[in-house]
């Protein structure tokens, strides 16, 4: 038991609390701080993961449909719906889009939500279609920004904790020489704490940028992959769409 008590002893977070005592308030200040921007830093990673790991999969699960398919409006009329995944909902505004084209032929746009417009169905002008085609880039570009979100304020963690530790270690050893200065005591024991408790905050934001970094490139390259998805769903949409319903000639 007492070997296990050293051992405890030993862990650095005695040191670490030990050195959070003898910092100086604003050094204090800035851990805690640290401490926050470290938790929000932590919740949006843990939220973002679930969020792109449940597009992810619910976008292969809508592709894999898309394709299945020789309608491009198909899943649209049977109306069947995969939550999470941008790509579902470029697809809904790009048929409900659609369908105001084809109404301006006189068609009822519910033929298109039942399903009786055939493959041979005809009726689009090249113009429609680009219009068609500036409906899905705003809602992938729209669907993008969704996915980006919130990604900022984990590349300010990442940027700005290292340096307000630094902010905290030069403020820290300035204090701790300055005390030096008015005691008159030069002796290493004399200063040891206070610098101590100043590198600290630079440790702390360490601590931080680190592990934010690592989940910034991890759910940058996540979300790289969705939105590349994206713009190939788009064009393969509108091609899909040109196929079916563009007046040939």
């Amino acid at each position: 038991m007492g070997l296990l008590d050293s051992m405890f002893f030993c862990l650095p977070l005695g040191s670490i609390a030990d050195a959070f005592t003898d910092s100086t308030l604003p050094g204090k200040l800035i851990v805690i701080v640290l401490f926050i921007g470290s938790a929000g830093a932590w919740t949006i990673m843990w939220t973002k993961f679930v969020q792109l790991r449940f597009a992810s999969l619910s976008t292969e699960d809508f592709l894999d449909a898309f394709r299945a398919e020789r309608n491009p409006t198909a899943l649209f009329t049977k109306r069947e719906e995969y939550p999470g995944s941008p790509l579902n909902t470029i697809y809904k505004a790009g048929c409900t889009a659609l369908g105001g084209e084809l109404q301006a032929h006189g068609i009822d746009p519910n033929d298109l939500l039942m399903g009786r417009l055939t493959s041979d169905a005809r009726h689009l002008s090249l113009n429609q279609l680009e219009t068609l085609r500036s409906v899905v880039d705003r809602n992938v570009a729209d669907e993008a920004l969704q996915l980006e979100d919130q990604m900022g304020l984990l590349a300010t963690a990442v940027s700005a904790a290292p340096f307000l530790g630094l902010l905290g270690t030069v403020w820290g050893v300035m204090d701790a020489f300055n005390g030096m200065a008015q005691s008159g005591n030069a002796a290493l024991n004399a200063v040891a704490p206070g610098i101590s408790g100043a590198l600290l905050t630079t440790i702390i934001g360490l601590l931080v940028a680190l592990p934010s970094m690592i989940g910034y490139n991890l759910l940058s390259a996540r979300i790289r992959r969705i939105s590349v998805q994206m713009d190939n769903f788009g064009q393969e949409f509108i091609s899909s769409v040109q196929n079916t319903y563009v007046i040939e000639g």
